[in-house]
């Protein structure tokens, strides 16, 4: 097998503000891969060496935008592939290093881009865009498998990730026997230190400063949107942003004379493909998943995550952020993102990871020997995936895998009531709106999801905590 590595890394972006200005999300995806290949140095060559295709399907892509990835570098004869959405971006990551380090293919461009906010803009305005013509064939299309979110909570409309990542981080303040407001301080705290970040980050997306008091409370600038998530604890993804890598090996790289510096080698990149709706796990402020991968990455590189230098954990909501520090072993005050995160550096929709890995590359090339840490999320804290890079050539080969089964067995289950009627204890909740969403533990021993519609319980329930208490479940309606 021969040794795989990173040679080129770059993103685009735009900022569109009037309706038609800017350029479509296929070209925003070209101009990152072409930015990409000319980042290794190696001239135009290296691109007719491209065997492998690989791109994400988000909110603004067409179905063949892998082929005019291909088409516009000069390798028509590439294997176009596009991922959907619920398919870890590590996953793309991972088999472009697989396929090179088996000599499937000499060169693997990986790549995703969004024009979410070009769309809003023209459509705000009722403008309708121009779109290219599409292939007469689209790219082969690797769809996800398993549950993400169950019938239940699909019921009581509990279906935004903003909802679901609010279950999770209320689940989490009790966990930490935290109050309500000791639970907002940490989360405007660590989000806080996410913008300072981006404040130094001269790609960032929204970078003007934002303090902890800002974040943590509602206002019309900063709505809530699920108890206690405002705005600005979301990531955002009204934004232009497109990022692409080039994976070759070293052997191609030295035949394109790519210099030594521009090298960064994958370490680790394991994933889990387990996916189980957020009702069915028994711990719901855990992610036991996670915790199986960091293990497995600490083994191969023989010491602890906590010791990596530059980190970039996937921050949709601090939720993923906080969860993904314990799982990893990671200290809470200690750094977690080198970008500024989704929400100020900017969250395109299926493409944050190679915005990060991009990132982590100039990081790395900037402070060689280091090494860095990059997570990726899919769904809803669902599936994990981890990679580690140096600019230092490993002593070993890189630790590639799905770990699922490792995964299920240390993930304890929940039985699911798909139709209760009886009495429990609110495990977790949120507020949307007038309405309660909670998942409530029953004296039977199942699990419920259930919804209260009453806009007197629902600011109350911003005021007072409603986890532990008693209810009464029938169907998708408590009552306290």
């Amino acid at each position: 097998m021969t040794t795989p590595v990173l040679v080129g890394a770059a993103t685009a972006q735009q900022q569109p503000q009037h309706p038609g200005e800017g350029v479509g999300c296929e070209e925003l995806l070209v101009e990152a891969v072409v930015g990409a290949i000319a980042d290794a140095g190696a001239g135009t060559g290296l691109a007719s060496t491209v065997d492998l295709v690989v791109v994400t399907q988000g909110l603004s892509m067409l179905v063949d935008g892998a082929q005019r990835v291909a088409q516009a570098i000069g390798a028509p004869r590439a294997r176009p592939v596009t991922y959907q959405v619920g398919i870890p971006q590590q996953t793309l990551i991972s088999q472009a290093i697989d396929a090179v380090r088996r000599g499937e293919a000499r060169t693997v461009v990986v790549a995703g881009a969004e024009t979410k906010q070009r769309d809003t803009v023209a459509r705000r305005a009722g403008v309708t865009l121009d779109r290219p013509e599409p292939f007469l064939e689209p790219d082969e299309l690797v769809t996800p498998v398993g549950e993400i979110v169950a019938r239940p909570e699909v019921e009581v409309g509990a279906v935004l990730a903003v909802q679901q990542y609010a279950l999770i981080d209320n689940a989490r303040r009790a966990a930490m026997d935290w109050t309500l407001d000791e639970h907002r301080d940490d989360i405007a705290a660590i989000w806080a230190s996410f913008n300072a970040v981006a404040q130094d980050n001269p790609r960032a997306a929204f970078p003007s400063p934002m303090p902890a008091a800002v974040i943590r409370e509602p206002s019309d600038t900063n709505p809530m949107l699920a108890f206690p998530y405002n705005k600005w604890h979301s990531s955002q993804w009204t934004v232009d942003q497109a990022a692409a890598l080039v994976i070759t090996s070293t052997e191609t790289a030295a035949t394109f004379g790519i210099d030594p510096d521009r090298r960064v080698f994958p370490y680790v990149g394991v994933e889990s493909s387990q996916s189980l709706s957020l009702t069915r796990r028994a711990d719901l402020h855990r992610w036991p998943a996670m915790a199986v991968l960091g293990r497995a990455a600490q083994r191969h590189i023989g010491r602890p995550l906590s010791t990596v230098d530059y980190v970039e954990l996937y921050s949709c909501y601090p939720a993923a952020v906080r969860v993904q520090q314990a799982e990893l072993g990671l200290e809470p005050a200690g750094p977690a993102t080198i970008t500024g995160g989704m929400t100020f550096a900017g969250g395109p929709f299926n493409n944050f990871v190679f915005q990060a890995t991009a990132a982590m590359v100039a990081r790395l090339r900037a402070d060689p020997g280091a090494m860095g840490l990059v997570t990726a999320v899919s769904g809803l804290l669902t599936k994990p995936g981890i990679a580690l890079w140096s600019t230092a050539a490993p002593a070993a080969p890189v630790l590639l895998g799905d770990l699922v089964d490792e995964a299920t067995a240390a993930t304890p289950i929940a039985p699911l009531d798909e139709n209760p009627v009886g009495s429990g204890t609110i495990a977790t909740y949120t507020v949307a709106g007038e309405r309660i969403v909670a998942i409530v533990d029953l004296d039977s021993g199942l699990r419920a999801v259930a919804a209260l519609d009453d806009p007197v319980s629902a600011t109350d329930a911003c005021r007072h905590d409603l986890i532990g208490t008693r209810v009464g479940v029938v169907g998708r309606s408590f009552a306290l």
